[in-house]
């Protein structure tokens, strides 16, 4: 699928505090943890716990969120479809768009039970 510039504004525009309680609630149905969650959206983003809190508190839009993200150096390897969209070939005009989808791949592998090591991409040596 292609991602279009009003899908790319419909997700920049969605406030990030109102969809991380849903990720939360669907990887606790699966057995994972708030700290596991949190973990992954840290490695992701560079945000520390505080940091991460405060932005769901004061109900950030995904725009905002990922402007203040320093988005992990290891993020390119991040590849799978989600949602219909195979997230390394989303253009890099849309890459708030991509840069959502690959938050959203990282909750998915979580959920799914994948080990913390492999989802935290480290590049191989």
């Amino acid at each position: 699928m292609k991602v279009t510039a009003e899908k790319n504004e419909k997700v920049a525009n969605m406030i990030f505090g109102s969809i991380y309680p849903l990720y939360l609630n669907r990887l606790v149905k699966k057995g994972r943890t708030k700290e596991e969650l949190d973990q992954v959206i840290k490695w992701f983003t560079g945000f520390d716990q505080d940091t991460l809190q405060a932005l769901i508190d004061e109900k950030v839009t995904y725009r905002t969120f990922f402007q203040k993200a320093k988005i992990h150096s290891n993020a390119h390897l991040i590849k799978g479809v989600v949602c219909g969209y195979r997230i390394e070939e989303i253009e890099d005009e849309f890459e708030l768009y991509k840069q959502c989808r690959q938050m959203e791949k990282l909750v998915d592998e979580l959920a799914r039970g994948r080990k913390m090591e492999k989802i935290l991409r480290q590049e191989k040596k």
